[in-house]
């Protein structure tokens, strides 16, 4: 699953701490996810999307080979 989580923080012009700090997890976690080597359960997905104030689709999209 692919995502444009870092594409929104530069939107709302957060760093990966400032989010992180937003949903409560670590920045860390933040940098696993832009860099698709971690896949957030469904609520923290649908916290990132409720944050930024867009659909989870906006963020989250699944590949072919998903």
């Amino acid at each position: 699953m692919k995502n444009s989580i870092k594409v929104q923080r530069a939107i709302h012009d957060m760093t990966q701490a400032d989010l992180a700090e937003k949903i409560g997890v670590s920045r860390q976690t933040i940098n696993a996810m832009e860099k698709n080597k971690y896949v957030p359960s469904t609520v923290l997905s649908l916290k990132i999307a409720k944050l930024f104030k867009v659909p989870v689709e906006d963020i989250f999209f699944l590949e072919d080979s998903d």
